[in-house]
Order: structure tokens, then C-alpha cells, then sequence
């Protein structure tokens, strides 16, 4: 019997057999900010996902904030992700790459000494993960009006580059505090211009990203992570469901591939998240919603079976067990994935996992 997460979907132009999807996953093992060999075999390893998501991937130098993160502006880096590409799709997977600027989530370790940038020059509590180690973060500096909108042909350039490296679409990265996550938010950002303020001023740069990525790839092979109850990375907002609902209903006029949601974690409510149910956003978004978020099988069954997601990624899950689609479908036994090899280092806790045998 096939399960609904062993059921296909079409989301935009991508036909995917099955609604198991890999979720972007940092591993840090890109030196240099060149893709790796080692990641072609990681990725095609889990070809089977209905979708893979590539691990956040920085956009321009300005947007790196993590050691060993591969990047996709130069012609060096777009030659290494097609292999990636390319062995995925020899295994007839189905790959889009996650676009990312980390705003004030870096450090002047990673930026010759200039700050990062932000909507606003307010500091994040916590730390960086720098080359040498664990440093205290800075306050950013506020991005001057004029220089956002090479932001956006940022992001234009990056959707050009990973359309050359053979990706079959995009997924913008508006989650997880990072820069485009940090406009929508009026804890990070309190500009008085065009950009701050008002529900409509700080969803702008998302809108204006959205629209010139879907220049290049066309609205089908593009889809939006959002992280609307989030507290990741220092970030807060008097009013999310305002902010988001607003967000979502103008999203809807896209005609996106997908919006990726992920949910409120255990994290995030420990840290005062103010909670916005999936009905909400479900409500509020009219197209295809992929949910992420601790979701085991029973759980993502469970998501589809009440119609508040249209297909589920699995993030830790992934990382130990390539073979995932599989083993759901057999119901077997899963890997326990490793935390301490979660972040940089060798094949070890990345491409030596075993599958499943039966």
C-alpha cells in the first residue's frame, strides 16, 4: 500500500515521486567555500528523497557567516556543484540549491575586519562560529538604502549560477534569523525607511528577492523557507502572526513551487516563541506548503492526513540514513545519526552511514 508520504506531488514544474524531502542541512566541509567530491557522494547517497535541499549556501562573500559553507558566486564553485548535481541525477534525484546571506550572523573574521551587515545595527546575543573558534558576536552595520539593491541582484546572479551548476530550481532562505529573516522582524530591524516599519516595508526585500530570482527560474522552481515562530539566532518580533499572515497572503500571488515551514521547536517555545499554528499559515498561504521540524514518520503521515502540508523534510533523520524513503516504506529500524560529526570534519558521520538491508 502506498503511504502518502510514498505518494507523488507536483510542486511548480518539479515531479517528485514521493513527499520525503531532504532538508537543507549545514555540514561544513566545504574549504574554501568550494563544494567537495566527498558532497557528491553525500548527496547522491540520498537520491531518493522526493526533493533534496541543498545545505545554505552563501550567495556572495558578504553572506557567509559559518567555516567551510560552499558558496555559488564564482565559476570555480558552479563547475564543483555540477558534479554534485550531476551524480544526484544520475540516481534520478531531484535537487534544488537553498540561497543564503547570513546578514549579522558572521563576524569581521570572515570579512577582512568589516563588519556584517544587518536592516539595523543591533547585536545578536550568543557567538559566532569563526575559522579559530567561538568569538562573541558584533553589532552589524545597518545596510545604507542604496547598497540594497545589489542585495537583490545578489541573489539574481546566485539563482543565474545555480540554474549553470544544474540545479533544478532554488529555495530562498528567509528563516532561521538570518538576513532576509531579520528584515521581517521588527526585533532586528527598525529602519525608518522603505524597508522598516510597516508590515508591507519589511516584507519588501523578500517580495523584491522573490521577484528577481523568479526572473531567472521562472516562479515554478522556486520555493521560500520561512521560519514564522522562530527564535533561532536572537529573533523576536511584537507581532508574528501579523507580520507573516501579511507575508503568506501576498507569497500566495507567486505562484511559488512551495513555501517551506518550519515549525515552532521545543527551542524556540523554551525561548518565549510566540506560537503561530500551521492552521494559520495554512490559511493564510494558498499554494503548497512543505512542513519541517522533528517530524518523525507517524508525525509527517499524520501532517498529510489533515491536510496542513502537502509534504514533510526531515532534517537529523536524513543525515543517518540515506536510504530514508526506504526505510519508511519497510518500516525498518533507523540509524542514530552522530552530533559530534554533525559539523565539519571527514567522511565520517557523513557519507559512512549504512542502508538498509532488507
Amino acid at each position: 500500500m502506498t503511504t502518502l508520504l510514498h505518494s507523488s506531488i507536483k510542486l511548480g514544474t518539479l515531479h517528485l515521486p514521493n513527499r520525503i524531502i531532504m532538508a537543507p542541512l549545514t555540514r561544513m566541509r566545504a574549504p574554501e567555500s568550494v563544494p567537495t567530491d566527498l558532497m557528491a557522494t553525500y548527496y547522491s547517497q540520498r537520491a531518493s528523497a522526493g526533493l533534496i535541499i541543498s545545505e545554505a549556501t552563501p550567495i556572495s562573500p558578504q553572506g557567509v557567516g559559518y567555516p567551510a559553507t560552499p558558496g555559488i558566486w564564482n565559476q570555480q564553485q558552479i563547475e564543483a556543484w555540477q558534479k554534485i548535481t550531476t551524480a544526484a541525477h544520475e540516481k534520478k534525484g531531484r535537487m534544488v540549491l537553498q540561497l543564503w546571506h547570513v546578514g549579522r550572523i558572521s563576524h569581521p573574521d570572515f570579512h577582512d575586519g568589516d563588519l556584517p551587515v544587518a536592516p539595523s545595527a543591533i547585536m545578536p546575543n550568543g557567538q559566532a562560529i569563526t575559522p579559530t573558534g567561538m568569538k562573541p558576536f558584533v553589532t552589524p552595520r545597518a545596510l545604507v538604502l542604496e547598497e540594497i539593491p545589489g542585495i537583490v541582484e545578489d541573489y539574481r546572479q546566485a539563482a543565474k549560477n545555480a540554474l549553470a551548476a544544474g540545479f533544478d530550481g532554488v529555495e530562498i532562505h528567509s528563516a532561521n534569523g538570518y538576513l532576509l529573516d531579520q528584515f521581517l522582524r521588527d526585533g532586528t530591524n527598525q529602519r525608518t525607511d522603505n524597508y522598516g516599519g510597516s508590515l508591507e516595508n519589511r516584507a519588501r526585500l523578500l517580495l523584491e528577492v522573490t521577484t528577481a530570482v523568479i526572473e531567472v527560474c521562472g516562479a515554478g522552481r522556486v520555493g521560500i523557507r520561512l521560519s514564522p515562530s522562530g527564535t533561532f539566532n536572537d529573533m523576536a518580533d511584537s507581532n508574528p502572526e501579523a507580520i507573516f499572515v501579511y507575508l503568506l497572503t501576498e507569497l500566495s500571488h507567486f505562484n511559488l513551487a512551495y513555501l517551506h515551514i518550519v515549525d515552532a521547536l521545543e527551542g524556540d517555545i523554551r525561548h518565549g516563541a510566540k506560537v503561530i499554528t500551521l492552521d494559520v499559515l495554512r490559511k493564510a498561504y494558498k499554494g503548497n506548503l512543505i512542513v519541517c521540524g522533528g517530524y518523525n514518520q507517524v508525525r509527517g503521515e499524520a501532517v498529510l492526513a489533515e491536510g496542513m502540508a502537502d509534504a514533510v523534510a526531515f532534517g537529523q533523520l536524513y543525515i543517518a540514513n540515506p536510504d530514508l524513503v526506504e526505510r519508511f516504506q519497510h518500516h525498518a529500524p533507523l540509524n542514530v545519526p552522530d552530533a559530534t560529526t554533525f559539523y565539519g570534519g571527514d567522511e565520517r558521520g557523513y557519507i559512512d552511514y549504512p542502508n538498509f538491508a532488507g
